[in-house]
């Protein structure tokens, strides 16, 4: 790969031959990668996909160090081929794919649930607090039942509108609508996080009360296991859905306030990927919560039925997210969410902190 002319001296005492005696395997390493990423990245193994963004930052590194020192065209020309292959694997410049989709359900999306549980948390805490005050109040408060409407009107609204809103159009209608509103209010759940979070908390809050209320007047007229029978069904996945929203507002709102280490732009940026993935991922959920609100919820089913249908959807739900969330999380890799569709929405630093980068030279550019 070099001129006739002789071997030409490495800055550090080390000539072209021993450069590239040393690093060939790693660079033959890297493109066996690349080749295979190219074919799919779920032909390689966690592992792998660590290895591939290590060699590739290497080979970065030495391919600046081959311009600058040697000036050998056809070991440049080597090293330009290898890293441009390996750099539009690793900043996902394929064609999107359904293998890249399913990385994002497998793997992306539970991960950026899992790591946001601390806000979610919150975000349950400020949804189910004013529902179960206000629930409470209203059961046991004449006064705050009364200031709700006149008698005539709950009984109507108890005995008639609240079931008959379930079947006031085609299953299909129905179910399209709600989880058209469904994503709405979600989506609103996690913009309101540019606020600093204040809109996200005021969203969530409102929407516990309104819950509360419908179960405080059903509880206040002893018909509370008729409320939970229709609401559980298809509110259980809908309601986890909504507070996983709130916990992305939350955790956007959070990083506006405190970035940390890094720039406030660059915190909120880097927050704001994650929970646009963790939203785009929601909306799944949503399809599957207005489904069963739509064809179960109003149904002639049972009442145990209709629940058990809604319960067996959230523990599948919450089961999926917290078995490959913290597998995802335990089993980082670099190139996770960096190759595929959705690399934009969440981008993920390499294991070891640093980034590829062509112009920083190797510590040891000799080294494997």
């Amino acid at each position: 790969m070099h001129g006739a002319g002789g071997t030409r001296p490495y800055p550090h005492g080390v000539d072209i031959d021993r450069f590239l005696a040393v690093n060939q395997p790693a660079w033959d390493r890297l493109d066996t990668l690349t080749r295979a990423a190219e074919r799919g990245s779920g032909r390689l193994s966690a592992e792998d996909l660590d290895e591939l963004v290590r060699l590739y930052q290497r080979a970065s590194s030495h391919l600046s160090y081959a311009r600058t020192y040697f000036g050998d065209p056809a070991l440049t020309a080597r090293l330009t081929t290898v890293v441009g292959r390996a750099h539009a694997v690793v900043y996902g410049t394929r064609k999107r794919s359904l293998r890249s989709v399913g990385t994002f359900f497998t793997r992306t999306f539970p991960e950026v649930v899992w790591e946001s549980r601390r806000f979610i948390a919150v975000s349950a805490v400020i949804f189910f607090v004013p529902a179960i005050v206000v629930g409470v109040w209203l059961a046991h408060s004449p006064k705050a039942i009364d200031a709700i409407g006149s008698a005539a009107l709950r009984q109507t609204y108890i005995n008639h509108d609240f079931r008959a809103y379930y079947s006031s159009q085609p299953s299909v209608q129905f179910a399209a609508k709600v989880q058209t509103n469904n994503i709405v209010v979600a989506f609103l759940a996690f913009a309101g996080g540019i606020s600093a979070g204040l809109l996200t908390i005021g969203a969530l809050a409102q929407n516990g009360a309104s819950l509360g209320q419908a179960g405080g007047l059903f509880a206040n007229a002893h018909k509370l296991p008729e409320f939970f029978g229709l609401i559980l069904p298809h509110g259980m996945l809908e309601l986890t859905s909504v507070v996983i929203a709130g916990g992305a507002g939350l955790r956007l709102g959070w990083a506006l306030i405190d970035p940390g280490d890094q720039p406030r732009s660059v915190a909120v940026a880097t927050v704001g990927r994650r929970s646009v993935a963790l939203v785009a991922g929601l909306i799944l959920t949503f399809v599957v919560a207005g489904l069963i609100e739509g064809f179960v919820a109003g149904s002639a089913l049972s009442t145990p039925a209709r629940i058990a249908i809604g319960a067996v959807a959230e523990v599948l739900f919450l089961t999926y997210v917290v078995v490959l969330g913290r597998a995802a999380a335990r089993d980082h890799t670099p190139a996770m969410a960096t190759i595929g569709w959705f690399n934009a929405m969440a981008p993920v630093e390499p294991r070891n902190g640093a980034s590829p980068n062509v112009n920083t030279p190797p510590s040891d550019a000799t080294s494997q």
